[in-house]
């Protein structure tokens, strides 16, 4: 269920063949949410990043795990929001690295990587255990997943303006869905939801996506555990770069029975 705060109604004036009709309509919401941490003494302002906001915890955990803040849902102690701000408490005795989150200006909800400070920045730094299980799906399932998701779209389905990102079992079923005006922040917020769960690593699960693919949503989800990226629009070169490196299976421009596999083919299974 789309949460309420992530709508607003506007009167519009619909143009259609020349006449023009007066009428009601549903558009996402954009708003800031200033992101602060505890750690060993007062809070520190780390990030102003526009979203649409419900479910900001789960983005909060989604977003410090994808940057290397904390690697488990216990290294949260307390998560507090206003629907402004967003106030986390790491558990004692935790040292984060905040130089990932270093950042020269607010995040947009079109880019998670803007405003960061150096090249090196861009990277996350990967723990050293790996997933070495090789999880394979019939290629008939792919097709089927944009037809779930867009049966519990509800945000985009009333404004027409939100990305989601979805995650499914290996059989095809629906379990986490988000949305937001911001791609990263859909996935973030998938994320988060899944390591509050405790089910990272997401090594038996694919992960779907409603937009285009940048090299930032292939670096959250094999960070995750990840090995299926799924999305309806085309990767970057950088994107299938990343997947290539993290050993992931990329599929894009999914349209009705078609789509193609951009590396990981060995993942799919063909009759």
């Amino acid at each position: 269920m789309t949460p309420p705060a992530a709508l607003r109604g506007f009167r519009i004036q619909k143009i259609s063949a020349g006449h023009a009709v007066e009428l009601n309509d549903q558009l996402a919401v954009e708003a800031p949410l200033e992101l602060r941490i505890s750690a060993h003494g007062a809070p520190k302002n780390i990030s102003i990043t526009m979203r649409t906001p419900g479910h900001d915890p789960d983005w909060a955990y989604g977003f410090l795990f994808s940057e290397g803040i904390i690697r488990r849902a216990e290294d949260v102690s307390r998560i507090d929001s206003d629907g402004t701000h967003i106030d986390v408490t790491l558990a004692e005795g935790l040292t984060p690295n905040f130089t990932p989150l270093e950042r020269n200006s607010y995040t947009s909800s079109s880019c998670g990587a803007c405003g960061k400070s150096s090249l090196a920045g861009l990277r996350v730094e990967f723990p050293n255990e790996k997933v070495s299980m090789l999880v394979r799906v019939p290629a008939a399932l792919i097709p089927e997943l944009p037809v779930r998701l867009r049966e519990r779209q509800v945000g985009f389905e009333q404004t027409g303006g939100m990305h989601a990102s979805a995650l499914f079992d290996l059989e095809g079923k629906l379990l986490l869905l988000r949305e937001d005006v911001g791609r990263h922040n859909a996935l973030d917020k998938v994320i988060g939801a899944a390591l509050r769960v405790g089910l990272l690593p997401l090594n038996r699960h694919v992960l779907l996506l409603s937009g285009r693919i940048s090299f930032e949503l292939v670096q959250k989800a094999a960070l995750a555990g990840i090995q299926l990226v799924v999305a309806v629009g085309a990767p970057s070169s950088l994107a299938v770069e990343m997947a290539e490196e993290h050993n992931v299976t990329l599929i894009g421009f999914l349209r009705g029975e078609n789509f193609n596999i951009y590396c990981g083919q060995e993942r799919i299974l063909r009759n």
